[in-house]
């Protein structure tokens, strides 16, 4: 009875190990074989990397209370 209780404890251990999948990337002569991301500059703004800081510039301007109250 003590065994069975003790291998019932020890299973989960055991099988624990077992559900671990591979999470590294694929490489293929010594290149990164997947999608490659896009930056949001590319993705949003055609590449126009001035538009982008000027768009986040903007955004947080508006964040600013100071900015946003009449004084």
């Amino acid at each position: 009875m003590k065994n069975l209780r003790f291998l019932a404890a020890l299973l989960p251990l055991l099988l624990a190990g077992c559900l671990e999948v591979e999470q590294h990337p694929t490489w293929i002569d010594g290149k990164y074989d997947g999608k490659q991301d896009r930056l949001p500059q590319q993705a949003y703004f055609h590449n126009d990397r001035l538009a982008w800081y000027a768009a986040i510039n903007n955004r947080n301007q508006r964040q600013n209370e100071y900015n946003r109250t009449n004084p």
